[in-house]
This record gives C-alpha cells, structure tokens and sequence, in this order.
C-alpha cells in the first residue's frame, strides 16, 4: 500500500472521527434537520462548547429554507442536565469571583433560546431521562416537546443554593404560575404524565416510541406550506406580547400577507378542486 493512499485513509479516518465526535450532531432528511447534544458523558450540559454549537446551527438554520422542522434530542442516557457547574466553578479564579464570566454565560445562553423561537421552523425537543435547570427551559423553549414517559423534568437549582431564575422565564411561560412556583422553590421533579397535564410537554409516550413518534410528528409538520408555518410562528410568538386588540391588528396584517403568496393561493385553488396542492416548497 502506497505511503499517499495511508495517508489518505488515516485522514479520512479522522475526518469520521471528528464528525462522531462533534459536541453537537446534525441529521437531515425529507426537510427535517435533526440535532443532537451529543455530549452524554456530561449529560449533555450547556457547556460554553455546547452553547456555541448550538448557536452555530440556529444562525446557520435561520436561513436554510430546503429545512421546515428541527428536532433537538440528547445523546446518551439524558435529554440536557443544565449548565455545565465544572465550568461554572471554575470561572470563580477570575479576579471578580466571575462575575463578568457568569453573565456572559447567561447571556449568551439567553441568546440561544431566544434564537430557538425566532427560527422560522418550528423546533421539537425529544426528551428522554432527565431535563433538568437549563435543560428544562431549553424543553420549555422549544415550540413543541414530545417525551419518554419516564422523563423527569425540574428546576432543581435551588437543591444547590442557585434559584433557577434564567429557566423561569421559560417555565413560567409554558404552565400555570402557582405550579412553576412550586417547581422552582421546592426543587422537585415531575414525570412526563404530569408535564403533560401542565402543558410542558405535548406527548408522553414510551421510550422505545420516542423517536418514531416525534419523527411523525415532525412529518406531519414539514407537509404543510413552509411559508405559511413560518408566517405563523413569527407570528404565534409576536401576538402574546400585545393586547388583544393589537394581536387583532398584527395578526390580520399577517394573514394579508400569508393570503398573497402564490402558494397559498394554490394551496386554496387545490382544496376547492378537491386535488393535492402542487406548491413549490
């Protein structure tokens, strides 16, 4: 075997390797990119790797258009632990206890969920094992979530001494106050049956179920017009920050808009010829 064609195959090996290896992995088929936190020996924590991975794909996704669902999933024997405390601790050598370390760590942090709603696609958590602190508002974060049924979800942070205050944004905005409240001061967990109930999550199902049914889920998602979900997610999130009479306003300009794209129109003539739409997506 010639010296050229060893190298050749030693690179190629480390080129397997390395997308193997990658912190987070990404999948796609049939318009649905599938990512996974794919850091299992730590839990899947939102490390400062972990968080710029994923703020890497969100940014890329963003403008990706052949992509109309995103799934997010974890590797290993759990869905995301949170915020990588390693890493915290050791921010606290700064010569400011790091401060200036942890909130740029919230930060960006914030960035990243913030960026998961603002995706034109609707993104589904696939939660399995534990999703716990920011691993839990990144389930709370996510437009859809779907979870084994013995997936246990909380917002332990005060078990440690550290109020889950970041999270809470999330959770608070996904169920009921008095039941987050109670989650964020006691520290304890729930299953996904009772995540379910609270509106967490929108199916419990069992785990050797979980992949096939969040994949159909998301098939039966990238079916619709990409244009019209990507209107109604814009706007679901924009219309819960106005008043009623405003949300009104908005979402009649949106629904102006969505009717003049020439798939709608198509998607509208099919429906009254009783055929399939033939739309461009």
């Amino acid at each position: 075997m010639t010296s050229l064609l060893v190298n050749a195959l030693l690179t190629c090996a480390q080129e397997t390797t390395e997308i193997k290896m990658a912190i987070l992995e990404r999948s796609d088929a049939d318009g649905i990119a599938h990512l996974t936190l794919n850091a299992p020996e730590r839990l899947n924590a939102l490390s400062d790797a972990m968080l710029a991975a994923l703020q890497d794909q969100i940014d890329t996704l963003a403008t990706d258009r052949s992509i109309r669902v995103v799934i997010l999933s974890g590797a290993g024997k759990a869905f995301c632990a949170g915020h990588d405390l390693k890493e915290m601790t050791a921010a606290r050598q700064a010569p400011d206890g790091g401060a200036a370390a942890f909130k740029d760590l919230f930060d960006r942090c914030a960035s990243m969920m913030k960026g998961i709603q603002s995706l034109p696609q609707p993104v589904i958590a696939q939660a399995h094992g534990i999703a716990t602190a920011a691993g839990c508002q990144l389930v709370a974060t996510c437009d859809l979530a779907v979870a084994a049924t013995g997936t246990r979800f909380g917002v332990n942070g005060v078990n440690i001494g550290l109020f889950c205050s970041t999270p809470m944004v999330a959770l608070s905005r996904n169920i009921g106050r008095k039941r987050a409240f109670e989650m964020l001061t006691t520290g304890e967990f729930i299953e996904a049956d009772e995540a379910k109930r609270l509106g967490l999550i929108n199916h419990a199902v069992p785990d050797d179920a979980l992949v096939v049914e969040t994949r159909a889920l998301a098939t039966k998602i990238a079916s619709k017009l990409g244009t019209a979900v990507r209107h109604g997610k814009r706007a679901f999130y924009e219309q819960l920050e106005r008043s009623t009479s405003d949300a009104y306003a908005f979402t009649g300009d949106v629904m102006v808009e969505n009717m003049l794209d020439a798939d709608t129109r198509e998607g509208i003539d099919a429906f009254l010829e009783k055929r399939d739409p033939n739309w461009e997506q």
